[in-house]
């Protein structure tokens, strides 16, 4: 590497440590992270094709490993590096969210159900069981896949409330590449759940549909 890029790298560093990343366009953001992907190449311009490619530094991150090894410049080693950085983020704010977190609003529901759909590419249906005072005993995915009234497992989701002591619960699901609008088929399985968790006295207290950072509760949209 030529002196010249050794020192933009420094100086790309020592920004960062100054000041962090509030002043960072995304792809100098993509280039910082590249400089310990690739040690001997400009990754200005890498940067840069893969902004053009994908269209945002989340889209870049979010990409399946495939797609970015096919850019002039990643190959696979630099594709799993970048994949790292979405997973680590989830792992991180889920770790900031254990268990014993008070979920008495669906607004506190919302936030604290968004971080664990991070770099999720399919669809994950999670229940989050609550003891008596709405503090969280457990969160546990119950399948990943379509999600319809007739592939959820009601007997998991009864198995899982029992085994955490729940007073209540709450079903989420993504939709990963739509709004969070609820379709008939959430409203089904919605329904199914409800009447399956009332005969063992445990109640539904929400079904929450996440769409990247956005989220909606058919509780306060009155589908529950």
């Amino acid at each position: 590497m030529s002196e010249v890029h050794e020192g933009h790298r420094e100086r790309m560093k020592k920004r960062f440590l100054d000041n962090g990343l509030d002043s960072f366009s995304d792809h100098n953001i993509l280039e910082l992270l590249l400089f310990y992907a690739v040690p001997r190449r400009d990754t200005n311009e890498l940067a840069h094709r893969l902004i053009d490619r994908f269209g945002s530094l989340s889209a870049v991150l979010d990409a399946p490993v495939e797609e970015l090894a096919s850019v002039n410049g990643v190959g696979r080693g630099t594709a799993a590096y970048l994949k790292l950085f979405s997973q680590v983020a989830r792992v991180y704010f889920n770790d900031k969210m254990k268990d014993g977190i008070q979920l008495d609003s669906s607004e506190k529901v919302g936030q604290y159900l968004i971080p664990k759909y991070i770099g999720i590419p399919n669809e994950m249906v999670l229940l989050v069981c609550l003891d008596s005072k709405c503090k969280v005993t457990g969160c546990t995915t119950i399948m990943e896949g379509s999600v319809n009234a007739t592939q959820v497992s009601v007997r998991k989701i009864i198995e899982t409330a029992v085994r955490s002591n729940a007073s209540s619960v709450i079903v989420s699901h993504n939709h990963p590449s739509g709004l969070a609008i609820p379709s008939r088929e959430d409203l089904l399985t919605t329904e199914k759940i409800k009447q399956a968790l009332a005969l063992i006295n445990i109640t539904l207290l929400d079904h929450i549909i996440v769409a990247d950072n956005d989220w909606v509760s058919l509780r306060d949209s009155s589908y529950l």
